[in-house]
């Protein structure tokens, strides 16, 4: 874990690639069509015929998700009970969940598994008729953690292939569901996805970028998932099921209605809630979001549809984290007054997505000051000009400092207050050895002045820990103009 710097001899440090930021302390307005408070929207996962058996060459049996108690997979063996279990999903769970859908004409995406979608026309064909949109759902229902990059890229192709031919188009969206940690960048690659949904990340969907192309991100849940019917600390029965749901729509709802619309998945699983006693809960729900006037209930492919239009991919102002390190020194070497090396060091120590905004690199560049020696910060303040002094009458200031002395009408004294700042620059420095700092785009001309009388009375430890964080200070709004904030 390198927070403060790396190993000499390396030319590019180790990267955090995780975005801990998302949209920050102030998302998107989502804008859902007919000012809707929140998107809900309903994912039956079709895995039936595509989980785990040596009938489709796999190792083992199944043993996830299913109402058997301590499963385990069987090695080179059939298991008679969880095959009957998917069965149930196929030959009722599936019928079930298409009436109560249909009857109240809600649409919902179906997540296929492509080998599953091919034993399965009759379902297939209700799919279809049902105009309900079929995204992939990969090859076949198994782990990919372990599954080396070439022949994941090779199953998500086929995956492709066979959908088409099940259902005679394209996927136009993506959830493997066990994924790799290659699957976003894979799925990415292989292109022509108006979204995937191999995230958890976000209560919106949001933009990833990977080798240059921004590919539509729309989180999932394994929360409002029926697959805690048969998970530790899951529902216990269809009542629980409800109450989680509800509660969960009614923060979001209420979001909403404070201005923040946001969008809930729901999953759902044929063998699962597809059973009658856990239907009803999901019944109960339905009712339920029924008497509100403010929801939209749409496919994944109408939420990517609308997002598209309505917050496409803009590029970032600036990347500092992908920047090489000629570029980020260059870039960023005056945020603290002629000090290139606080730079380098925050370009040699952790970046990553989260520093990919004015608040994020003035952490990252702040750590590095606060971790220097005292001398080395005393370096930093010592780098400062004198307010409205001889290097700003010279003209000599640095173009943030000029700009910033200006911002306060520091450029256009009066005779009268230019010998006061001169007598308070001599007096300052001779008692602190470096000059008066402040932040001059937070004060006015009266207001720095009656700072300035006021700190030199201050201890030197006093003085110099308000200094210190007035250079903080100072690099933060550089920062943010620099950004655009």
């Amino acid at each position: 874990m390198q927070f403060l710097g790396h190993k000499s001899g390396m030319t590019q440090p180790p990267r955090y690639p995780r975005d801990m930021r998302g949209y920050g302390p102030n998302p998107p307005h989502a804008d859902w069509p007919g000012g809707a408070n929140v998107a809900v929207q309903f994912v039956l996962n079709y895995e039936e015929g595509g989980e785990n058996n040596v009938l489709h060459g796999d190792g083992a049996s199944e043993a996830f998700l299913a109402d058997v108690v301590g499963a385990a997979p069987w090695p080179d063996k059939r298991h008679a009970n969880i095959e009957s279990m998917y069965e149930y999903g196929a030959r009722a769970g599936f019928w079930r969940l298409h009436r109560v859908f249909t009857e109240r004409e809600l649409p919902l995406t179906v997540y296929g598994v492509a080998t599953a979608l091919m034993r399965a026309p009759e379902q297939v064909r209700a799919m279809v008729d049902a105009d309900w949109e079929i995204a992939s759902h990969g090859l076949k229902w198994v782990e990919h953690k372990d599954m080396p990059t070439e022949e994941e890229r090779r199953q998500i192709a086929e995956a492709v292939r066979l959908h088409r031919q099940a259902t005679g188009t394209r996927p136009k969206g993506w959830y493997t569901g066990r994924s790799s940690i290659n699957t976003l960048d894979l799925v990415s690659e292989e292109g022509g996805f108006a979204y995937v949904s191999d995230t958890y990340d976000d209560d919106l969907p949001h933009w990833r970028v990977h080798q240059n192309r921004p590919q539509l991100v729309i989180p999932y849940t394994l929360s409002a998932n029926d697959m805690r019917f048969v998970t530790a600390s899951g529902f216990a029965n269809g009542e629980d099921f409800f109450q989680f749901l509800k509660d969960s729509f009614d923060c979001l709802y209420a979001e909403g209605e404070a201005g923040s619309p946001k969008m809930m998945s729901i999953g759902l699983h044929c063998r699962l809630v597809g059973q009658p006693g856990r239907a009803q809960g999901l019944i109960r729900f339905l009712d339920y979001i029924g008497t509100f006037d403010k929801v939209w209930v749409p496919t994944r492919l109408q939420i990517a549809e609308h997002w598209h239009k309505t917050h496409p991919y803009v590029p970032p102002v600036l990347s500092p984290s992908k920047m090489d390190k000629g570029t980020f020194v260059d870039t960023f070497s005056s945020i603290f007054e002629h000090s290139p090396w606080i730079a380098l060091r925050a370009w040699e120590g952790e970046l990553g997505p989260v520093h990919d905004s004015a608040n994020g690199l003035h952490f990252a560049l702040r750590t590095q000051f606060r971790a220097a020696s005292e001398d080395e910060r005393l370096g930093v303040l010592t780098a400062h000009p004198d307010l409205a002094g001889k290097l700003a009458a010279a003209k000599r200031l640095t173009a943030e400092s000029t700009a910033e002395q200006a911002s306060a009408g520091l450029d256009a004294l009066t005779d009268e207050e230019r010998d006061s700042f001169t007598r308070l620059n001599i007096a300052y420095v001779e008692k602190f050895g470096f000059p008066f700092i402040i932040a001059v785009k937070d004060n006015t001309k009266a207001s720095i002045l009656e700072a300035f009388k006021k700190r030199i009375e201050n201890r030197r430890d006093e003085e110099f820990a308000t200094a210190c964080a007035q250079v903080e200070r100072i690099a933060e709004l550089r920062l943010e103009a620099l950004f655009g904030g």
